[in-house]
């Protein structure tokens, strides 16, 4: 039986990408390098330092905070109160909370991002649990966050199912022992296919029916 769900945030909650797309433009631009679209679909999904890394090569620790504190200040500024949820989110959420199933978000963004974001749409008491950043510094496709998530609600791995949007979330969740939705918000279907089940929305039958619910 399935008792808890963990949702990754960007792509599967919320559509924040273009926000996020945003706040990088703006500090690579100011640092005068580019960041196109292609990047961003290359890179989305990956930790801050990957991502900076990826664009700037070598970095200093002292660097990197510099700039990812930067990034995330300019997210925040573009998305606070303009964010909305991913079609089917919100009536699945629903329907697990009259069903009496747990759920928590497993991001690999900040926790302050992640309230935000909550706030935002009015879902500040809607999950047991959040882990961010700070919880799971070893990020995904490492299952450290879902296993971390899993413990704080009290639920056995193999009781957890995850919804995610990534092949590294997937991963992540194989790795954990736990069952995966893949969700095409932002990556094609054929990289998803690790997944248990891959849909196109969250409103698909299929969904509630692998849930149980």
């Amino acid at each position: 039986m399935t008792k808890a769900i963990l949702w990754d945030l960007d792509g599967v909650l919320v559509d924040t990408a273009p926000f996020h797309f945003q706040a990088w433009q703006e500090l690579f631009r100011s640092l005068g390098k580019g960041f196109a679209e292609g990047d961003f679909r290359r890179t989305f999904g990956l930790r801050n330092d990957a991502i900076l890394a990826d664009i700037l090569g070598e970095l200093t620790p002292a660097e990197i905070e510099r700039l990812a504190q930067r990034k995330e200040e300019l997210y925040r500024e573009k998305m606070e109160g303009r964010v909305t949820a991913i079609p089917g989110a919100m009536g699945l959420l629903r329907r697990l909370q009259q069903r009496g199933r747990k759920s928590a978000i497993v991001s690999s963004t900040t926790r302050e991002n992640v309230r935000v974001v909550l706030g935002s749409l009015g879902l500040e008491s809607a999950f047991e649990a959040v882990v961010a950043e700070e919880d799971a510094p070893k990020g995904k496709p490492d299952p450290q966050g879902f296993l971390v998530a899993a413990e704080k609600l009290g639920v056995a791995g193999g009781e957890c199912v995850v919804i995610e949007d990534a092949p590294g979330g997937v991963e992540a969740a194989k790795r954990a022992g736990m069952r995966c939705i893949g969700v095409t918000t932002s990556r094609a279907r054929e990289a998803l296919t690790a997944a248990d089940l891959v849909v196109d929305s969250l409103e698909e039958a299929t969904v509630y029916e692998f849930l149980g619910i």
